[in-house]
């Protein structure tokens, strides 16, 4: 676990300028990636239920089917880039492969062509994620990996809070009734968003730099868990569950449009959520330097699993508005810190494989946790289902069982 800072560590503002350039590469990348998806990622939900009339149960399938492809690429790429010694290039191509899909969404028209771009924006995603995140820490030394993680999520967010600005932006221009999507903002949207997209695939391969030792070279891959720290492998463990009960948040979306958001509001909704998580990821991931990751992920699970009963019991759409603000205080605590913890507990030379493992452990388990979410709120076939409160319900529960199996058995 990490270590406490001693009283004569820099402080945070020094800290940011002591941070390797392929830090603020990455982040910079990101943040031009996620203006680009995230301009139509929570648009696709509203464009298969309000234009396509699909059920929730097949959105919770597309996106599960899509977060396994890109977990399933995980496990291959990170290893790959352990055994290459490479890291940059991986993370430019999974990149580059995401910008390529993104434009057929213009031409969908039935809910197979969304599968078909989501599951190439996913691929991407998966290509890049393992290599990328082994390149931050290898950027990085311990006192300062929470930092970097939590700046690059950050970045991250920031992008996705100016890429829903935009769409926003977009519906208030472009519709006269901002209560249901309509077919051709969504398809103007998807154009406007393959700028940015482009321009994170050069910012990344002119601005960042392989770090030296980054792989073992090896003649085999390694796919597997063998000679890892145990602490790891529980901490996997317990990932799956949290993450089993964790299903997309197009339920989130879909929610707060059922709970009386319009699209507009709904937008709005998610840039509070995107400014909370930009402004506290930085200051939280360095905290997680200074106190250790474990408290940070045990406040962030809690804080998650009183969220969402919040979301199954709210009464109204300014309920679901209030508490996705506070999602953002989770995403903050966790996300980056989780990433840190992976590279406290695995040594560089398997950081590729490890965050491989780690990022597929989360995604293998969205399919299930989203197509469960679906089952519950709308049923399968004859059977209708609880409502709209079910899935998140037992999100909050998943949440708790792992949370409490993560204090025990990681320390």
């Amino acid at each position: 676990m990490a270590q406490k800072e001693s009283s004569g560590s820099p402080g945070f503002l020094a800290s940011i300028r002591r941070l390797h350039p392929n830090i603020w590469a990455v982040t910079a990348t990101s943040f031009l990636t996620d203006i680009s998806s995230e301009m139509i990622v929570y648009l696709i939900p509203l464009f298969l239920s309000n234009i396509l009339g699909v059920r929730t149960a097949v959105i919770g399938l597309i996106d599960g089917i899509a977060e396994t492809t890109a977990s399933l690429l995980k496990i291959y790429s990170g290893a790959l880039s352990d055994k290459l010694g490479n890291r940059k290039w991986l993370a430019v191509l999974g990149y580059g492969l995401s910008t390529v899909a993104k434009p057929f969404l213009y031409f969908a028209n039935s809910w197979g062509w969304v599968l078909g771009v989501r599951f190439g924006d996913r691929a991407g995603k998966g290509i890049r994620t393992a290599p990328r995140d082994a390149l931050v820490a290898g950027s990085t030394d311990a006192k300062s990996r929470g930092l970097a993680f939590g700046l690059h999520r950050a970045g991250d967010t920031a992008g996705a809070f100016i890429g829903i600005g935009i769409a926003a932006l977009l519906i208030w221009r472009t519709q006269t009734d901002a209560s249901l999507l309509s077919a051709e903002t969504f398809r103007l949207a998807v154009l406007v968003s393959i700028v940015p997209a482009v321009l994170a695939v050069i910012v990344l391969a002119l601005g960042a730099k392989e770090v030296a030792g980054a792989g073992q070279k090896t003649e085999k891959l390694r796919l597997d868990l063998k000679g890892m720290d145990a602490r790891f492998k529980y901490f996997l463990l317990t990932v799956v569950l949290f993450t089993l009960g964790n299903s997309s948040d197009s339920f989130i979306i879909l929610r707060a449009q059922e709970r009386g958001l319009s699209v507009l509001q709904t937008m709005f909704m998610l840039m509070t959520f995107t400014a909370i998580y930009t402004a506290f990821s930085g200051p939280l991931g360095a905290l997680s330097d200074r106190v250790g990751r474990r408290r940070l992920i045990i406040g962030g699970w809690l804080a998650y699993g009183l969220v969402y009963l919040g979301f199954a019991y709210s009464q109204s759409g300014w309920h679901i508005w209030a508490l996705f603000g506070l999602y953002g205080v989770y995403y903050a605590a966790t996300e980056g810190t989780a990433k840190a913890l992976v590279a406290d507990l695995v040594p560089d030379a398997q950081r590729g494989t490890a965050y491989g493992l780690f990022n597929a452990a989360i995604g293998l388990t969205a399919l299930p946790a989203s197509v469960i979410a679906g089952i519950l709120w709308q049923g399968l076939g004859a059977w209708t289902g609880f409502g709209a409160f079910a899935p998140f319900l037992f999100g909050a529960v998943m949440a708790m069982i792992a949370m409490i199996l993560f204090w025990w058995r990681v320390r």
